[in-house]
């Protein structure tokens, strides 16, 4: 049902212990997705996405904070309890090939799976939903029988897609799915993504760096930097009237074929920020050329316009 509030996630932290004291991966973290919904999450390699994305399914234990699928806080379960929630989020990994088992047959990954789930009770029913899989993603017939290696980017990433839909989940990441790929290949993955979402009613956090897909899949985006959310709005918002000036910066780095409107590319100076034991306060604040002494105290996530947040205490000054 359309509207419908799937996944919660409430002040979710992701923290790694390293030499010099604690990586702040995911730093409260908090926002909603839709059933049938497009969430995007964008921002630069390290800012935390991918890991934010993990830690939602639980392919990584969160530090704190919780997920809420359909209200129920998915933190902390374990056993059969973890092996159903794990069956209703699922993952498309970055790179196609090395999320593959390179000794497996493409019709056994897409197989395995099912297997697996104990759903099926006879081997004709198993073979029946395999084959409906590889056509659902549009894996040819001639291809089953391959391995990984004997395949492109886009029909591996195929294989992960099928992979990922086999137990019919209702959330799904897509970490970086098509930046592996060819441009004319990257439209028919994300074309094929957009046809999944419509048929099975998913509902996708799309994690990317390349502003231009984020922009073509996703209802709403939401703009991270150093393991934080500083900007969150519906797409068209965002990319409009966007007010975070790391976002600014985002955005202009987009390269323009139109010749009578040349880029006007923000430069960022100054030192990034290292997400070990970080300082309480904007963690831009090293970069941002609108940055003052109330800078340097903690920030939060406002609604400064219907829908559309920002974590900035001078969002109304610089705009």
């Amino acid at each position: 049902m359309a509207g419908e509030t799937l996944i919660e996630v409430k002040n979710l932290k992701k923290y790694f212990k390293v030499p010099t004291g604690m990586n702040h991966a995911v730093d409260d973290v908090s926002f909603t997705i839709n059933r049938g919904e497009t969430l995007g999450v964008v921002g630069e390699s390290g800012c935390g996405k991918s890991t934010l994305g993990r830690t939602i399914i639980r392919l990584q234990d969160a530090t704190d904070g919780q997920v809420l699928l359909h209200g129920e806080d998915v933190t902390t379960v374990t056993g059969k309890k973890l092996k159903q929630v794990r069956e209703k989020m699922q993952i498309i990994f970055q790179d196609p090939y090395s999320s593959l088992n390179p000794r497996m047959r493409i019709e056994s990954t897409v197989k395995e799976p099912l297997r697996l789930s104990g759903r099926f009770h006879s081997k004709a029913e198993l073979q029946e939903e395999t084959e409906r899989l590889m056509n659902l993603v549009g894996i040819d017939k001639r291809l089953r029988a391959s391995f990984p290696h004997e395949l492109d980017g886009g029909r591996r990433q195929r294989v992960g897609i099928a992979r990922a839909l086999a137990l019919n989940p209702e959330f799904v990441v897509c970490d970086e799915p098509v930046s592996a790929l060819d441009v004319s290949i990257q439209a028919q993955v994300l074309n094929l993504l957009i046809d999944l979402q419509e048929q099975m009613g998913l509902a996708y956090m799309f994690v990317t760096h390349d502003l231009s897909v984020v922009r073509h899949i996703s209802d709403h985006i939401c703009v991270m930097y150093l393991g934080q959310l500083v900007e969150k709005a519906p797409t068209k918002e965002i990319f409009e009237n966007h007010l975070h000036p790391y976002t600014a910066a985002l955005l202009s780095a987009i390269p323009s074929t139109d010749i009578f409107k040349p880029m006007q590319r923000v430069r960022l100076n100054g030192e990034i920020t290292s997400p070990i034991n970080p300082k309480p306060g904007c963690r831009f604040a090293a970069r941002c050329p609108y940055a003052t002494e109330a800078c340097s105290q903690p920030q939060e996530l406002k609604e400064v316009g219907k829908d559309h947040f920002v974590a900035c205490c001078r969002v109304k000054e610089i705009n």
